[in-house]
């Protein structure tokens, strides 16, 4: 699953304590003596010393019985957003002898349980059912249980998380079509343990079956499941029903179907023994056009990951379908792939950024999680580190180490800030409080770079050869992390034991002091290296990296191990020190502090070869006010890569004299010439602030007239904006109908503004259409609120409307932010009652009686909406 909130999800996650034991056994033979000291002694121990409570321990489920095979029959009500279902299910005792079975199956209704056409005895609470079978079962003795059921996902409790942000299960998306800008559809998300909702299963990762499924439907919907579609059949009734089968186990959390007026755009991947596979992309009618677009690199993405992994796509088809109102980022179901609707790009948006980490991320899946499946959920990272790594793999394959080193930045930084705010655990963490909680910096972020780590040390063709190792042995079956590390250790020959404890049996990261001395005499220079980070904490960590050292006879690599709190090393340079670059592979997860020349960091913008050492030597080489950091800039706005010069355009406000000019130059021309969209709109963002209005303003008008870049245009209409308000919002409105959510976000920003009566409309149509998603969404309102902070009472009180259907309709973050929003308008009420009080107060003076009555009308009327308002933050419950 690709959890798109983590650097966003900062919340405290529902929790559920541990029970003490009631266990009243005594020790030896106290139990019938009365004991009169205050304590009991054990081998010289108090009892004082002795925990009082077993430390909490999220075991893997005990496996009673064995799933072998699952098959569903369904069809719906759409009116009651019900399912309707018979699970026909072949089982066997795992190894002891049972007469029962117990199944999670939440929130249903249970008709009939049958096996070989008898009734059976059953007991139903809402969420397990347990049944007695006809006889005592050995594990060599295979059974076939039926039951008949009604599943009923929105009439039962639900929770979530920050990550997948409901359990409800099965989900009827605008079932009676009322919306009409949302397709009626139906989805599913089992992750962690939600298809039980939807059908009886033992709901647990270290569970495998295979899986067919009869879904029946009227016949102008497309259906998707996992496996391949066998049959389509038409019935008397104007229904359909389409069989799906996969014959490959797989866990149940895994289990999707999807129905809904798809359109179906067919593409392939060709495997290396020349056969076709489908990999074909469900999209509404309006995305039909750009579904290449959006997923083309698909067929590419499945050869290069087979070929790196060293094991073909195991699967017999790979399909992805984007669905409205979905409830995480994306979900890796097998072979039938969920997207949240935010993927939805026309050509020109695709300008401005993809989505084919998250297309990797969920693909990579398909070996981490689904081929070989975490066996507990302490076990996470598993599944979620690899498939965050297969992002950096792609971005490295595709699109250069640059924005590879890039996009792993970011990835680090996520873990660093959800870690400060969550609290720092073991990658593997056996003490949670809830499962919910694994979804979270570390199992995605951290983890993937802990694996970037282990590619350095054991390098490129050890690394993918433990995971090819790990993948042949232990597919289709669960695993926990020491079978990762055995298949690393059993290729590369080395106990790896050292490395795994300290990144996933134990929590926090480095924090590394670097600092230089050099001995000019003997010509060497000492890297004192020292680690800060709490030892209450974390570990004394291991730290294999290199250190490169650039003198009058070019670069040397030196290989050394950081072990210990402090550690110097002393390394020889011939003739001038010209740079030391700590961790020259730029692959440390850990927090560094390094003290070293301005000039050296001016060299290493010029001679490091990744991506953060040429960073930081921009970003620290500017600190030189000399010539040669104000050259620094100039040529960093010409760097190869797009961010290196987006970072630049932030520097060049440090420029003098002519090389301001020098550089306005040059950043005029990147505002209109240069390949990439951000730097293009960061450009024109600089030259707001270093331009007259009067020399500025034609590159704004010209840029929102040709750029074919909506964030672009939006930067220019943004600040066209404040250069020429009128000009701005003429050129707004041709711009009003554009189909771009991020098109329209700038839109709302520059009403929110400038905005006048006449321009509600558009945040009404925007609002309520389909085309705003995510944090634009969020922005749109943001913008509302600052717009009807600058109107009247009268247009305040009509956007309650808006504000009531956002709370109900709204996206995630929308929701999320209400009262925030409420609060500030709340603050614009407060006023508009001092002003209605002043009013009255005049009118009373006065003896204006009428005006006076007025006047008291609109402070009641402005009381009665803040009520109103204030209504939309209050929790469901507390209604």
């Amino acid at each position: 699953m690709k959890n798109s909130v983590i650097i966003f999800s900062l919340f405290i996650l529902a929790a559920c304590g541990s029970k003490k034991s009631n266990s009243n056994e005594s020790i030896g033979d106290v139990s019938n003596e009365k004991i009169q000291s205050d304590s009991i002694r054990f081998d010289g121990f108090q009892e004082g010393y002795l925990e009082q409570q077993r430390t909490v321990y999220q075991a893997t489920e005990t496996i009673y019985t064995d799933l072998i095979h699952t098959k569903l029959e369904v069809n719906f009500d759409w009116s009651k957003s019900r399912m309707n279902g018979i699970a026909t299910i072949t089982a066997k005792p795992h190894f002891y002898p049972s007469d029962s079975l117990i199944l999670d199956a939440k929130g249903m209704d249970i008709l009939s349980v049958q096996l070989d056409g008898n009734k059976l005895v059953y007991s139903y609470d809402s969420s397990y059912l347990k049944i007695k079978l006809n006889k005592v079962y050995t594990r060599k003795d295979k059974y076939t249980v039926t039951i008949a059921y009604v599943a009923k996902p929105d009439e039962r409790t639900t929770g979530g998380s920050a990550a997948i942000t409901s359990d409800k299960g099965l989900y009827f998306i605008n079932p009676k079509g009322e919306d009409k800008s949302k397709m009626p559809q139906i989805w599913t998300q089992g992750e962690t343990e939600a298809s039980s909702v939807w059908f009886p299963t033992i709901d647990a990762p270290n569970v495998k079956t295979t899986q067919e499924i009869y879904i029946t439907v009227q016949d102008k919907y497309t259906t998707l499941s996992n496996g391949k579609l066998i049959s389509s059949k038409k019935n008397t009734d104007g229904t359909r029903t389409d069989y799906w089968k996969q014959e490959l186990p797989h866990a149940p959390y895994l289990f999707m179907m999807g129905v809904g007026e798809f359109k179906v755009v067919k593409d392939t991947y060709t495997r290396p023994d020349g056969t076709k596979m489908d990999v074909n992309y469900f999209v509404e009618p309006e995305y039909e056009q750009y579904a290449k677009a959006i997923f083309g690199e698909t067929p590419n993405m499945i050869a290069h990951f087979s070929k790196l992994l060293g094991y073909e796509y195991a699967w017999d088809k790979y399909n992805q379908i984007v669905v409205r109102d979905y409830v995480s980022g994306a979900m890796e179901n097998t072979g039938a792939v969920v997207f949240g609707d935010y993927v939805y790009k026309t050509d020109r948006e695709l300008l401005d950024g993809n989505d084919q980490s998250t297309i990797a991320h969920e693909l990579f899946h398909h070996w981490f999680g689904d081929l070989v499946t975490c066996e507990s959920w302490s076990n996470l990272p598993l599944n979620e580190s690899f498939a965050n790594y297969s992002q950096y793999l792609w971005d490295e394959h595709r699109f250069g180490i640059d924005e590879a080193d890039y996009q792993a930045e970011g990835e680090a930084d996520g873990y660093y800030q959800t870690g400060q705010m969550q609290g720092y655990h073991n990658l593997i963490w056996f003490d949670y409080e809830d499962k919910e909680q694994m979804f979270d910096g570390h199992s995605y972020n951290k983890g993937g770079r802990i694996l970037h780590m282990l590619r350095n040390y054991i390098g490129d063709e050890a690394f993918f050869a433990g995971i090819s190792n790990y993948l042949n042995t232990n597919k289709f079956k669960p695993a926990e992390f020491h079978q990762l590390r055995i298949a690393f250790e059993e290729v590369c020959g080395e106990d790896l034991n050292w490395f795994f404890n300290q990144w996933f049996q134990a929590a926090g990261h480095p924090v590394l002091d670097v600092n230089q001395r050099l001995d000019e005499v003997k010509k060497t220079v000492t890297v004192n290296v020292s680690q800060k980070q709490n030892l209450e904490l974390s570990p004394i960590f291991k730290l294999p990296l290199e250190i490169a050292v650039f003198d009058d006879n070019g670069k040397h690599i030196h290989k050394v191990v950081v072990d210990a709190l402090t550690n110097s090393f002393v390394l020889p340079y011939a003739g001038t020190l010209k740079c030391v670059i700590f961790d020259y592979q730029q692959m440390l997860l850990a927090k560094v502090r390094e003290e070293k020349p301005t000039d050296q960091y001016i060299f290493q913008y010029y001679n490091g070869e990744r991506y953060h050492a040429r960073k930081d030597g921009l970003m620290l080489g500017t600190k030189n006010k000399e010539q040669k950091g104000q050259q620094l800039i100039l040529d960093a706005l010409n760097d190869k890569f797009w961010n290196i010069r987006l970072l630049a355009i932030e520097k060049a406000s440090k420029l003098t004299l002519e090389n301001r000019t020098k550089g306005l130059a040059l950043v005029k021309d990147l505002a209109s010439n240069d390949p990439n969209s951000a730097v293009r709109a960061a450009a024109l963002n600089y030259l707001a602030n270093n331009l007259p209005a009067t020399e500025v303003e034609p590159i704004y008008v010209d840029r929102i007239e040709k750029d074919q870049s909506y964030s672009v245009i939006s930067a220019a209409l943004k600040n066209l904006g404040k250069a020429n308000p009128d000009k701005a919002m003429e050129k707004a409105k041709k711009l009003e109908s554009e189909k771009s959510s991020k098109m329209l976000a700038g839109v709302g920003q520059l009403y929110g503004s400038y905005g006048k009566k006449e321009n509600y409309a558009f945040f009404e149509t925007a609002l309520k259409g389909k085309y705003l998603q995510g944090f634009d969404q969020l922005s749109m309102m943001n913008s509302l609120t600052y717009y009807i902070s600058r109107q009247d009472f009268e247009l305040v009180s009509q956007s309650y409307e808006l504000y009531e259907y956002l709370n109900k309709e709204g996206g995630y973050y929308t929701q999320m932010f209400m009262p925030q929003n409420v609060e500030y308008v709340n603050t614009v009420l407060d006023a508009q009652m001092e002003e209605a009080k002043e009013e009255l107060a005049a009118h009373e003076k006065n003896n204006d009686a009428l005006y006076a009555d007025q006047a008291r009308k609109k402070m009641k009327s402005i009381t009665d909406l803040k009520v109103k308002f204030n209504a939309l933050t209050v929790e469901e419950g507390e209604k």
